[in-house]
């Protein structure tokens, strides 16, 4: 693995964003980009299988997260900054294919490149989100998006990842201990902040509603693969099989004892996402 580093434009100037890179270039590109608050590392375990197989991945930091950032105004955080920073990743890296493998935010931000035209998307990988977004969901993050708790030490750090990321259905005790690893800063007065940028709560200031993305759903032309916990509440059962009967048609994986979001870190949860991607591109529609 490497770290790598390049710029994203804002209405506010420049901004450094980070990104790990694994495999040798010339392999096939994968994007894995993460949810809200989560940052690169949650795909280490995965970017490592898919560059064992040849492929060039890069897991980017999403502006005001990780290693990446932060915006000086919290009005500028939201998809359109996303996109654009995604789309000059794309050109960092002179990508003019690529799968893109994305949980929740991360999964929308490929969903809404994948609908435009000429996108350079071959295969999407939606992990736990789809084109309707329920009210609830959304209420349940604002729950704790944008709260800034301080850390005495980094078990009492793991003890908040715990209780706030139980849905991600983690098993192993050093699992737990390497996600809060990489989702903590060192707090320059003694302990530990989290690793992203609180004023990204800003899009949840408002009133919250459902959000309904069916029409760009509609517009995809190519492979998709969904993966769903089954206890999720962010992607409803009805919406997954919704998914699977219009627009791309996509194929639908499910995975027990998880929500929102599955953490992508056992076999059993990523060999579906290897056999899709090796697979063969014609859509199942």
């Amino acid at each position: 693995m490497e770290q790598n580093t390049y710029l994203g434009l804002s209405v506010a100037g420049f901004h450094q964003l980070a990104y790990s890179s694994w495999g040798q270039p010339g392999g096939r590109v994968t994007l894995c980009v993460h949810g809200l608050t989560r940052n690169s590392h949650d795909f280490d375990y995965l970017a490592a299988q898919l560059a064992a197989r040849g492929r060039f991945v890069a897991c980017p930091d999403v502006v005001g997260r990780g290693q990446s950032d932060w915006l000086p105004r919290p009005e500028l955080y939201g998809y359109p900054q996303a996109l654009a920073d995604m789309t000059a990743l794309l050109a960092r890296l002179g990508a003019t294919e690529v799968d893109w493998i994305g949980t929740s935010m991360g999964g929308l931000i490929g969903l809404m490149l994948a609908a435009q035209p000429h996108t350079p998307i071959r295969k999407l990988v939606l992990n736990d989100v789809g084109p309707f977004i329920p009210k609830a969901a959304l209420e349940r993050l604002a729950g704790y998006v944008g709260s800034n708790p301080h850390f005495a030490d980094l078990t009492e750090a793991e003890a908040y990842f715990r209780r706030v990321h139980a849905p991600f259905g983690i098993t192993q005790d050093e699992d737990w201990r390497d996600l809060t690893r990489h989702s903590v800063r060192v707090d320059p007065a003694g302990g530990y902040r989290l690793c992203y940028d609180p004023a990204i709560a800003h899009a949840f200031a408002g009133p919250l509603v459902d959000v309904n993305l069916w029409p760009l759903w509609d517009l995809l032309n190519i492979p998709v693969l969904v993966l769903r916990g089954e206890e999720s509440d962010l992607l409803l059962p009805d919406t997954a099989l919704e998914m699977t009967r219009r627009g791309p048609r996509a194929q639908l994986v499910q995975y027990p004892n998880c929500g929102h979001a599955p953490a992508l870190l056992d076999s059993s949860r990523i060999e579906p996402i290897l056999m899709f991607l090796d697979g063969p591109r014609a859509t199942s529609g």
